[in-house]
């Protein structure tokens, strides 16, 4: 990221009036945002989300003769998200703005936004990275196999199973491992145009491989980093992570005149944060190999 204010020479490319188009520099668009629990603060409800979870009772048989004189000890447990501010500055000088073709400069907002959505992804795949039960191997490449016991362990999870939907975020390189898996493909069973005539094996071959493992919906993110030929995606229960969300993403601007003869400040801000529930039972992060893809 660089860091300094955007004059004539930063944006020298774009301030020939010959120049008719304006690209931005397409990115990842994350998922992880709209695959958790949402909560949104209230108006005078304080800085930070608080949720009490109570633990379970258990009920015993009983006879003509009992006497029920042993009352269970009610607990709970508090959990607890403070939202904190994200944000952005962009400082346009006057002479800039005059100049600069008007297909860049109305990319400006857009720039600015997909930086803060993009934040807001990868501190959700932060929240994954952090989880405490971990399942594959970085040596190792991902299976349908691991998909599903990832989820068996959280819906049949002693202390408090957890509900659907199950989601995966993974990286491409990882979802190309579960197409070689399910469509099967090698040297000794190629697909052929009247192979995979039907079935599974027949629409990852010719769609990609999407949809569900286990009643497990699975999302790409290539936000999510790859360290030595390994990265980390994440299963677990929609209810396993909560964001919650403070002041709604808001956008301020103030006059600079006197820098650069004059310009304007863009500033543009989110406030967020994530939280896991149930101790963690309900959420993998899922470690395997990210080789790239070469057949």
């Amino acid at each position: 990221m660089a860091a300094g204010d955007t004059t004539t020479q930063s944006l020298a490319d774009s301030l020939p009036t010959v120049i008719a188009a304006a690209r931005q520099v397409r990115e990842q668009e994350g998922v992880v945002p709209n695959l958790v629990d949402k909560v949104t603060l209230g108006e005078g409800t304080g800085v930070s989300w608080n949720e009490v979870s109570m633990a379970q009772l258990t009920a015993q048989t009983i006879t003509e003769t009992t006497r029920l004189d042993n009352p269970q000890q009610m607990s709970d447990t508090l959990l607890t998200i403070t939202p904190t501010v994200v944000g952005i500055h962009t400082l346009i000088t006057d002479r800039v703005a005059a100049r600069i073709s008007k297909n860049a400069y109305a990319k400006v907002g857009g720039l600015a936004q997909n930086a803060i959505q993009r934040k807001k992804d990868e501190d959700g795949l932060t929240a994954i990275d952090g989880a405490s039960l971990t399942i594959g191997s970085s040596g190792s490449a991902l299976t349908t196999g691991i998909i599903a016991a990832a989820v068996s362990r959280i819906s049949s999870d002693a202390d408090e199973p957890g509900n659907p939907p199950y989601r995966a975020v993974l990286h491409g390189f990882q979802i190309k491992d579960l197409y070689d898996a399910v469509a099967s493909i090698s040297s000794g069973n190629p697909p052929t145009e009247t192979g995979y005539t039907d079935g599974l094996s027949a629409r990852v071959f010719q769609e990609g491989f999407r949809g569900r493992i286990h009643n497990c919906e699975i999302f790409e993110d290539g936000n999510i980093t790859i360290s030595s030929n390994a990265c980390k995606g994440g299963i677990f229960a929609q209810e396993a992570l909560i964001l919650v969300q403070g002041r709604s993403p808001r956008t301020e601007t103030r006059r600079e005149p006197h820098i650069g003869g004059g310009s304007t400040s863009v500033f543009l801000y989110d406030e967020y944060a994530y939280g896991e529930r149930s101790a963690g039972n309900w959420l993998f992060e899922v470690e395997t190999d990210a080789t790239l893809p070469t057949t």
